[in-house]
């Protein structure tokens, strides 16, 4: 029988979604120190300014803030400092290629646990134009007036 993965959601980078066109995604463990882990289940952190990078055949997270444990003591961590990611060979081998191959970006798009282990979810994306985002806004708002208007005549009114 297998085991029900319980998904607790720490940190979701929602402005990834919309800044990016994400083409493909992956699910890959962090390397963390016992304070990072503490805080992280504070559910305490920020994907805002986080990416991905592509270093010696390994794949290091830049930029995602996990602030210090309050009763941490001199064995803190670095909030922002480069955390190395978990995974297979072929995985970093088909990421590198993309990146290297077509320009894509490497963008962190959610952080949570997985049966007390803490794993990212990042993607490889292109980024979007500015008319891509207004049509995007343009499109979500007219989906949202339809879906408005059919619930108002499904009432009658």
């Amino acid at each position: 029988m297998a085991k029900e993965q319980v998904r607790k959601m720490i940190a979701q980078n929602r402005k990834a979604r919309h800044e990016y066109h994400v083409e493909d995604t992956f699910e890959a463990g962090l390397v963390l120190t016992g304070t990072e882990v503490k805080s992280l289940r504070a559910g305490r952190a920020s994907l805002v300014d986080g990416f991905a990078e592509v270093r010696d055949d390994e794949i290091w997270l830049q930029g995602v803030h996990i602030p210090p444990y309050t009763q941490g003591t001199w064995t803190n961590h670095e909030p922002r400092r480069a955390r190395k990611l978990l995974l297979h060979r072929t995985e970093i081998e088909r990421i590198s290629g993309r990146v290297a191959e077509r320009g894509l970006t490497i963008v962190p798009l959610a952080l949570y646990f997985t049966d007390g282990k803490a794993k990212v979810e990042i993607a490889l994306a292109k980024g979007k134009r500015s008319y891509d985002k207004r049509q995007a806004l343009a499109k979500r708002e007219a989906d949202r007036d339809a879906a408005r208007e059919m619930g108002r005549r499904a009432k009658g009114r």
